[in-house]
């Protein structure tokens, strides 16, 4: 058959009127074949072609008469009250008749816009940190930086006389300069109400700095130095509903203060959550000797305090860096080898840019918040890929519905307005019901992620966000669509001859595929995070942890009664042994430099970790010899005596080390003994080398080994009795030594129940949405089935052949998972010194993992179609 000019058709169907196209392409074919046998082929395709130029638009537009009536007739405005009523009554007509793909896809929406919510709350919480105090902009810290061994190092430690330098030598540049103890334990008593609470020593303008907002009192009440500032939770735990002001309370059983003041609580998103009472600077200086002494000496190598800063309305945080930065060198020139520079780290940074590795790199938690923003960002697109995919896979079934609607006149604007509709209702309710489940999965999230979210209900901006992130979500989720199925063509699709080409069904195999790497990437994610934290749990730790409690040595008591109370409490039968020590046994919060011994290279920059502890300190944790000698009592040598551990030895390069003797500020120890590396510090990094040596005067905690025979709340029972012998006016605190390990794994636990979390929400939208795409594959083939089952197929054969499309889209979204996963984790991972290494069988398990889930997924659909009578399926075709 002679065809017409292949290019002047394609040009009507780009320009022709799209509402009379068809008919007017129907009947210039018609003719085209009554030109070619009249005047001859070559004057047809010359006639064809000038027509199809005249019927272009707008040359095609004519004017209509007064007796035309088709011409007359106005369509009604495709957003009109009318049309948007038909469109919404429609769109819930299709809701309802097609309940199960409706589940699935609000389901599946409401699903991924609960976790993107979820999410979103979370980065919300995270960019917001600290934004609660008034002076945000121009708060600081003050750190130090510089270079050891090679090893880039920043720390807000800070020696005393830095404060009073900034005040006096840059005046201009600070509105406020405040001196800071850390965040610690105090006692608080009130008469018989004696409590346990975190707060810190701060100067006189810190309350102005950090705009407390007063409930009563007044912020000016830290210039008396026998003063305390407490915040309203405490003030009301000591006197009820007393007003607190101007009462006298009791610190660490020492220091008598009077109530100046009562604040509103610090936000739990805040630096300051846990401070809950403020203490004058000057009273913390006036009653211990170690700070009064750095202080009146102007001890610049004793960094033990924390400095912030408020500058001047006038100032910036590099400028004034800039000034600052070679205040510790001046004073200390002897240092000059590490490179210390000074410079202040706005508040803005201190919650997500405070972490660096050893190179200077940071490591903060930034990080995470891109992570999870990703996360949430692929969660939602997941669900959207649902929506699309059972959009176009059911096209065919509304085919007739499209030519139907344009047969009676509808314009292809009314179609695309008609399917946006029924995308923005299943969005609505989608919205609606991710509300409710992020309401119900709250108080879970809270607690995994160690946050007090809760729903911006009164926030114009999480309204906005919503209602823009679901109308986004609604007009990407329909645009494939509604652009699609308002593209079929009328005639063809009632004559019966609109088939779906072959390629068309392409578009849904890439967006599984896409599901299936992000689901597959998170499987083994969630695999090697968990792998990470059994690892460094499983790391040896050099001493024995159960049964070991720690209690707080905050009252002048327990420094005086030490041999009275550990006498006391072996007597009970419920304590193994008991010691002191300057730090727990989960803590090594003392570094220092300083040392000599034999044989050391005059060049060599040493760094140890300093522990004071008593003679029982050994057999109270249960640390292990390699080599010499526990502390003894018959050895009054001892009291110079030093233990030092495996990695201290190796670092010193000394061979024999037992006996040899090691100097520092100006005393000389003597080795007793070396033993097994103890754990103190973070188990994803290499033991620091560390001395451990007699002072019952530098103790901070009380080391308690419970008897293993006895039940443990017997034994703290007694051990309780004890100490309110010995510390009356104190309540009996302690910590589990083994928790406190735990929490070093906080974080990552925290990050891994996350991503698990996430990964499962991840995998149950991808199962939903291959659910949908199974049983709509399955009732496409029904007829071809029963032919199979006549001509003798069996129900093995069907289900494998239903199976083995989606088996291959997962295997091909395995292939493209793994080198994503291997990259991102292998870089995730080193960062930690002490890690686990990337096995080839994990990947091999999240691969298994993945088919065995999409197996499950799809065999019932495929069963369910392999089942049916063949008798039935083929009568109904």
């Amino acid at each position: 058959m002679k065809k017409p000019p292949r290019w002047a058709t394609e040009l009507l169907r780009w320009w022709g009127d799209p509402d009379t196209l068809e008919e007017v392409q129907g009947d210039l074919f018609e003719l085209y074949a009554y030109w070619v046998e009249t005047v001859g082929e070559r004057k047809a395709r010359w006639r064809y072609s000038v027509n199809v130029l005249k019927l272009m638009r707008p040359l095609a537009n004519r004017k209509a008469t007064e007796h035309d009536p088709i011409r007359n007739a106005v369509p009604p405005f495709f957003l009109s009250p009318a049309m948007l009523r038909n469109y919404l009554k429609i769109a819930l007509r299709n809701l309802v008749k097609n309940r199960v793909y409706s589940f699935i896809n609000i389901g599946g929406l409401a699903v991924g816009m609960a976790v993107a919510m979820l999410i979103g709350l979370w980065i919300y919480d995270e960019l917001s940190y600290d934004r609660y105090f008034q002076n945000y902009g121009r708060i600081a810290k003050v750190m130090q930086t510089g270079e050891f061994n090679g090893e880039v190092f920043h720390g807000e430690y800070n020696p005393a006389p830095i404060g009073p330098e900034l005040r006096k030598i840059y005046a201009d540049d600070f509105s406020h300069v405040i001196m800071s103890s850390w965040t610690s334990d105090h006692i608080l008593a009130y008469g018989d109400n004696k409590f346990t609470k975190t707060g810190n020593y701060l100067s006189a303008d810190a309350p102005d700095m950090l705009t407390l907002k007063m409930l009563s009192g007044t912020r000016a009440g830290l210039k008396d130095p026998a003063s305390i500032l407490l915040s309203e939770s405490v003030a009301q735990a000591l006197f009820g509903t007393t007003d607190a002001v101007g009462k006298l309370i009791k610190i660490d059983n020492k220091l008598d203060v009077k109530v100046t003041g009562v604040y509103e609580d610090f936000p739990y998103n805040t630096e300051f959550r846990d401070m809950k009472f403020i203490a004058p600077w000057d009273l913390y200086v006036s009653s211990e000797a170690w700070v009064k002494r750095a202080q009146d000496n102007v001890e610049w190598g004793n960094f033990s305090w924390q400095v912030l800063a408020q500058i001047a309305p006038n100032a910036t945080f590099e400028g004034v860096s800039e000034k600052i930065k070679d205040v510790r060198l001046k004073h200390n020139p002897e240092v000059a080898f590490i490179k210390p520079r000074v410079y202040l780290q706005p508040m803005s940074k201190w919650h997500l840019y405070s972490g660096w590795d050893k190179s200077g790199n940071l490591e903060g938690r930034i990080q995470y918040v891109w992570l999870f923003g990703i996360i949430g960002v692929f969660v939602l697109l997941l669900a959207c890929i649902n929506f699309m995919n059972l959009s176009t896979a059911r096209s065919e079934k509304r085919a007739k519905e499209v030519g139907i609607r344009k047969a009676v006149g509808s314009v292809r604007s009314q179609l695309i307005a008609q399917f946006f509709s029924e995308s923005l209702l299943v969005v609505t309710f989608a919205f609606a019901l991710s509300i409710v489940l992020v309401l119900l999965i709250l108080p879970l999230f809270n607690e995994i992620a160690d946050k007090k979210i809760g729903i911006l209900w009164t926030n114009p901006i999480f309204w906005l966000t919503g209602i823009g992130f679901s109308l986004l979500t609604g007009l990407i989720a329909g645009s494939y669509p509604a652009l699609y199925l308002s593209s079929f063509q009328a005639v063809k699709v009632l004559k019966g001859t609109f088939r779906v080409g072959r390629f068309a069904s392409i578009p849904r195999q890439v967006l599984v595929v896409i599901q299936f790497t992000v689901s597959v990437t998170l499987i083994i994610g969630t695999i090697i995070v968990f792998r990470q934290i059994q690892y460094a749990k499983s790391r040896p730790v050099g001493y024995d942890r159960s049964g070991l409690i720690t209690v707080a040595m905050n009252t002048p008591e327990l420094h005086q009664h030490y041999n009275a109370l550990r006498d006391d409490l072996i007597r009970t039968g419920a304590v193994m042994d008991m010691s002191t020590s300057s730090t727990p046994a989960t803590d090594l919060n003392s570094q220092n430099s300083g040392f000599s011994w034999e044989g050391k290279d005059p060049n060599f920059k040493e760094s140890f970790g300093t522990i004071a502890v008593t003679h029982d300190f050994g057999k109270t944790v249960g640390w292990q010899f390699v080599q010499g000698r526990d502390f003894s009592r018959q050895f009054p040598s001892d009291s110079s005596g030093m233990v030092i551990n495996e990695t201290a030895a190796r670092y010193m390069g000394l061979k024999d080390p037992v006996g040899k003797q090691m100097k520092w500020n100006g005393k000389t120890f003597r080795i007793v003994g070396i033993i097994k590396d103890m754990l103190m510090a973070s188990p994803f990094e290499p033991v620091f080398q560390t001395v451990y040596m007699l002072d019952y005067g530098w103790a901070s905690v009380i080391n308690i080994k419970l008897n293993p025979n006895r039940s443990t709340r017997e034994s703290l029972a007694k051990i309780e009795t004890v100490f309110r012998k010995f510390n009356p006016g104190s309540p009996f605190d302690y910590r589990f030594t083994d928790q406190q390990y735990a929490l070093k794994f906080a974080a990552e636990e925290r990050i891994g129940k996350l991503a698990s979390g996430f990964a499962i929400l991840a995998i149950l939208i991808s199962c939903l949405g291959l659910f949908g795409l199974a049983s709509f594959v399955a009732e496409q083939r029904t007829k071809e089935i029963g032919v199979r089952k006549v001509l003798g197929a069996s129900v093995f054969s069907v289900w494998g052949l239903l199976s083995k499309d989606f088996v291959l889209l997962v295997i091909i979204s395995f292939g493209i998972a793994t080198p994503i996963a291997y990259y991102f984790l292998g870089n995730w991972l080193h960062k930690y010194e002490y890690r686990t290494e990337l096995s080839w069988w994990i990947f091999v398990v999240s691969g298994a993992g993945a088919l065995a889930v999409t197996l499950l997924t799809v065999s019932y659909q495929s069963i369910k179609a392999a089942l049916l009578n063949p008798v039935k399926s083929l009568r109904s075709e």
